[in-house]
């Protein structure tokens, strides 16, 4: 084997790593993009609950229920 049979496994190898680093890159945006449309379509869903209701829906998770001081 040779300088330029290593110098060219070398460079193979970066480049799988630069695709792979791609890849994942890739994988996480979608990711991303899936949970700030869900996150969007949540939050108009509440806003149309809110108006059809006049403004006193209350929020999904049940933290109106809460007996805290600041609710009191």
């Amino acid at each position: 084997m040779n300088v330029d049979d290593v110098v060219a496994e070398k460079i193979a190898a970066a480049r799988r790593r630069a695709e792979a680093a791609k890849r994942r890159r890739a994988a996480l945006a979608a990711s991303r993009q899936r949970g700030l449309a869900f996150r969007h379509a949540a939050k108009l869903r509440n806003q149309a609950s809110a108006r059809a209701t006049g403004g006193t829906a209350s929020p999904a998770n049940g933290s109106a229920n809460d007996n805290t001081e600041e609710n009191s």
